[in-house]
């Protein structure tokens, strides 16, 4: 729709010259331009997940958001070419950035799109809004490297051939008391040092409600913020190594528990530090007699038109359908080429060893814990 100023046609701002949003997306929008004017909000976190899964984007003051909501907000591409140590790892002033892609090169800047959808307070951060964004190019295409985009393509491709992705997270992290954050000068770097931390509990006690009880003060605090989030979480457990928990989410359906998995990493850390505490997701941090984390992935597909789950058999016999086999058969074919995605740091890829609760070999069971 062409808007006139002073006599002057105008173009359409950019979410809308390129078709970025449903019309779902465009009510929310004006949902959340209500809300920024009747609630308690003095700023906006726009964020977006790099290709590690932390957050990373801007935030704005009220007063900016509308602008953000129809023309996005720019920010720096080299954002999407750092490592967990927030150092850029490519040469971006090299020809294709050093990986390929002349639109990284030069380290220009993407633009931010908000979902709307995604608004939210944060319970934690008083007077602090939040929305998830997708990042595109000047012209409106999407960035290659955006990991939203590219969950946002397979789920649609998947519903093209009827299937929802249903899947469910169960995620373990270590939870310690922060000592020494260890903010002095010296400290600093690519990466700084790391904090000086102590246990909540010995650990090797797995499952057991003495040591629950022991961690619950600081569990009970996550808990009412993830809720609180609107995350579905579903149980609290006690995990086997020292300082260690879990969290286990319901099932949800498309990219929702990839974002409710983003949002809950980014909230539990922040959380942790501001009562005091310390949270890490890393697979096996440097703490003596750790024992790795590591997620389980909960995954079928759901019929489109029945809302049937696509894995059952349809006599109800106690086996997996045919479309429930032919995934099992692409998940077993793609595992090996998909590790570098699944495990991408050298932490995480040294817990691939014999015994040790970690895949170390292709390979399905009906009860599986090799």
């Amino acid at each position: 729709m062409d808007r006139t100023r002073q006599g002057q046609r105008l173009m359409p701002a950019f979410i809308e010259r390129h078709g970025l949003w449903t019309d779902d997306q465009r009510r929310q929008a004006d949902e959340v331009l209500a809300r920024l004017k009747g609630e308690d909000v003095r700023q906006v976190r726009l964020s977006f997940p790099d290709m590690h899964g932390l957050l990373r984007g801007k935030t704005l003051l009220p007063g900016a958001v509308p602008g953000a909501l129809r023309d996005g907000c720019a920010i720096t591409s080299t954002l999407l070419l750092k490592d967990t140590a927030h150092r850029t790892v490519v040469p971006v002033f090299t020809a294709g950035a050093g990986i390929g892609n002349a639109d990284l090169q030069g380290g220009g800047d993407v633009v931010m799109v908000p979902d709307p959808a995604t608004f939210r307070h944060l319970p934690w951060a008083p007077g602090t809004a939040w929305m998830m964004c997708d990042l595109y190019h000047a012209d409106g295409r999407p960035v290659a490297l955006s990991t939203r985009r590219i969950a946002q393509a397979a789920t649609a491709r998947l519903a093209d051939l009827g299937f929802d992705y249903v899947s469910g997270l169960e995620v373990e992290f270590h939870l310690t008391r922060l000592v020494d954050p260890k903010l002095a000068p010296a400290d600093s770097g690519q990466p700084g040092m790391p904090p000086e931390v102590t246990l909540l509990h010995q650990g090797y006690a797995y499952l057991t409600e003495q040591r629950f009880d022991q961690i619950e003060p600081v569990l009970d605090i996550l808990r009412r913020d993830c809720l609180a989030l609107g995350l579905p979480l579903h149980s609290l457990e006690l995990e086997f190594g020292p300082s260690q928990c879990e969290f286990v989410f319901s099932p949800g359906s498309g990219i929702q528990p990839a974002d409710d998995m983003i949002l809950f990493r980014n909230a539990v850390k922040q959380i942790a530090r501001r009562h005091g505490y310390h949270a890490s997701f890393m697979c096996r941090p440097q703490l003596p007699n750790a024992m790795s984390s590591g997620w389980h992935l909960h995954q079928s597909l759901r019929d489109r038109r029945t809302g049937a789950n696509a894995f059952a058999a349809a006599d109800g016999a106690p086996r997996l359908s045919r479309i429930g086999r032919l995934f099992l058969a692409g998940l077993l074919r793609g595992a090996a080429a998909a590790t570098p995605f699944s495990t991408p740091t050298i932490n995480g890829y040294k817990r691939y060893r014999a015994n040790s609760l970690a895949p170390d070999r292709v390979a399905w069971g009906e009860d599986n814990r090799c």
